[in-house]
């Protein structure tokens, strides 16, 4: 198979978008002779490049973050630039690798059905759309804190490698909750605490902005 992929992250190549895709084509690449190209869709300055590489596609993958419930700007504009190859003979199979800091799948969930409807209008097959929550702190976290992930990552890509298609069990897997139950909305406050005292509080320090951490910017002055 030949697999053409789009990484949509503005931070390219220093994305947790990069990260999570490096496991899936270490997957997707262990049955012979298949093969990947990778364009990151922040770097190219010619609309027109990513737009022929999808037109010459076989299969494609376009990944990206959810910020704040909206796909990067990119995105979009990649998803735009596609309109003239609506419903033309030879589109590839189109599927898609959404993630975010949102712990809970349920965000998600209704930007899958507007993918797959792209995917219709495109007249695309669509093998499916993987999601992953609470991605954030991929590219800090210890190893063995991803251990899990990329390992489901991995045998994703291996498998879609060989069928075409995503397996529904490793994606649900993979996805990790809907909703949290009581108990672990309880933990994942208590993960948020602990996140804003270390990763976020990093954050503001290196961009010199902890001595602005309680600033209300917006609050009226007093007279």
């Amino acid at each position: 198979m030949r697999l053409t992929v789009f990484n949509g992250s503005p931070r390219g190549k220093a994305s947790n978008t990069a990260i999570l895709l490096e496991h899936f084509l270490a997957g997707f690449s262990q049955k012979p002779p298949n093969k990947h190209e990778m364009f990151f869709l922040i770097r190219e300055k010619n609309p027109a490049g990513p737009v022929e590489a999808f037109r010459e596609a076989e299969t494609v993958l376009l990944a990206f973050p959810l910020y704040t419930d909206c796909m990067p700007a990119v995105v979009k504009a990649f998803i735009e630039s596609l309109e003239p190859l609506c419903g033309r003979s030879g589109n590839p199979a189109l599927g898609f690798l959404v993630h975010s800091g949102f712990p809970e799948s349920v965000h998600s969930h209704n930007l899958r059905r507007y993918l797959e409807k792209l995917s219709r209008r495109l007249g695309c097959r669509c093998p499916g759309t993987v999601i992953r929550g609470g991605s954030e702190g991929i590219r800090v976290q210890p190893e063995r804190m991803n251990r899990r992930v990329f390992s489901l990552l991995f045998e994703l890509g291996r498998v879609f490698g060989e069928t075409g298609r995503f397996d529904k069990q490793l994606m649900e897997k993979l996805a990790g909750p809907v909703r949290f139950s009581k108990l672990g909305l309880l933990g994942a406050r208590l993960g948020m605490k602990i996140g804003e005292l270390f990763y976020w509080d990093k954050q503001l320090k290196e961009h010199g902005a902890y001595h602005k951490r309680f600033a209300r910017p917006y609050e009226p002055e007093k007279q």
